[in-house]
């Protein structure tokens, strides 16, 4: 049974500016090394360690080693769906004016993005709604993937269906996106989208970070199937 200091011990780990700045970049589901989130949350690579090993030690982060060199990547993707619901239910705000280069990456990452392993921003929500409007998707019965979603994935996206069965995760989930305040679609059925998507160059990803763009030939191809995605 959760004990009231086992909640605690967990809320302090991202009651840490720096901790929650590395989080918060590792939602774009891949493994950083230390110096890679010490350069980004602006923290020398010894304060770096130290908030890594609190945050592995608390079981948010997983480490892995490679040769010499040690990654870190989100312990799995509750924990993702954790630091993303989080950030949903805080006020939005404008972003500090830093430079047209900081302004263009923020406008990025509100069209579209990953969050963890599935799509998010507006592109995330658009995708949704569409896949929801089709008959694909079950907003009203608790947010499931309808048989016929599951025919369409398999059918016209390509998906397996031996990869679109729900494992320790749900097969569909909504994950209340931070920017537009509504539902974009997670869980293994968001995963294998997301993937496909990327794999077939529907969707590409702009420079190193989690901002993704739907291509033309992308929307194109989803329109197709009638899934008529506007960002």
């Amino acid at each position: 049974m959760t004990s009231a200091s086992d909640l605690a011990a967990l809320a302090a780990l991202l009651a840490d500016e720096t901790r929650a700045a590395m989080c918060l970049a590792l939602l774009d589901g891949r493994a950083w090394t230390a110096g890679e989130l010490a350069r980004h949350a602006g923290v020398a690579p010894s304060t770096a360690t130290e908030h890594l090993h609190r945050l592995v030690e608390g079981g948010l982060l997983a480490e892995q080693r490679q040769g010499r060199h040690r990654y870190v990547r989100l312990a799995d993707d509750a924990t993702a769906h954790l630091i993303e619901d989080l950030a949903a239910r805080l006020e939005p705000r404008p972003a500090p004016v830093t430079g047209l280069r900081a302004a263009t990456a923020s406008a990025a990452l509100r069209r579209g993005r990953t969050c963890y392993d599935h799509l998010a921003g507006r592109l995330g929500v658009a995708l949704t709604d569409a896949m929801t409007a089709a008959g694909m998707l079950d907003q009203d019965g608790g947010f499931a993937l309808t048989p016929y979603g599951k025919e369409f994935l398999a059918s016209e996206v390509g998906i397996a269906p031996d990869r679109l069965r729900a494992t320790r995760r749900p097969l569909a989930r909504g994950c209340l996106d931070w920017t537009e305040r509504r539902p974009h679609l997670a869980g293994v059925a968001g995963a294998r989208l997301c993937e496909t998507l990327l794999e077939r160059r529907w969707v590409i990803r702009i420079g190193s970070g989690r901002a993704v763009r739907l291509t033309p030939a992308g929307g194109d191809a989803l329109a197709s199937l009638g899934l008529a995605v506007v960002e």
